[in-house]
């Protein structure tokens, strides 16, 4: 199984950004309040953006590139 960089839209309206092996899994994980200390409490979440990369490393320095640019920048990258 690949590696996946995901952006979730919080019920704020603000964007978390990870990676995951599992999506089904590390969504549920983030509705249970227990994906990431960021995401408690801030569901219901919307996936808009998905991307699969080979593996970890390629996947962790992917997610830092997205985490680095602006808001505007990642909901163009989501066509959102």
């Amino acid at each position: 199984m690949g590696w996946i960089v995901y952006i979730l839209e919080c019920a704020d309206k603000s964007l978390y950004t990870g990676i995951t092996n599992d999506i089904e899994g590390r969504l549920k994980a983030h509705e249970e309040g227990k994906g990431a200390k960021y995401t408690k409490g801030r569901g219901p979440f919307t996936l808009i953006y998905e991307e699969d990369c080979d593996d970890r490393s390629t996947a962790s320095k992917r997610e830092m590139a997205i985490k680095r640019l602006s808001r505007e920048e990642k909901l163009k990258l989501c066509n959102t």
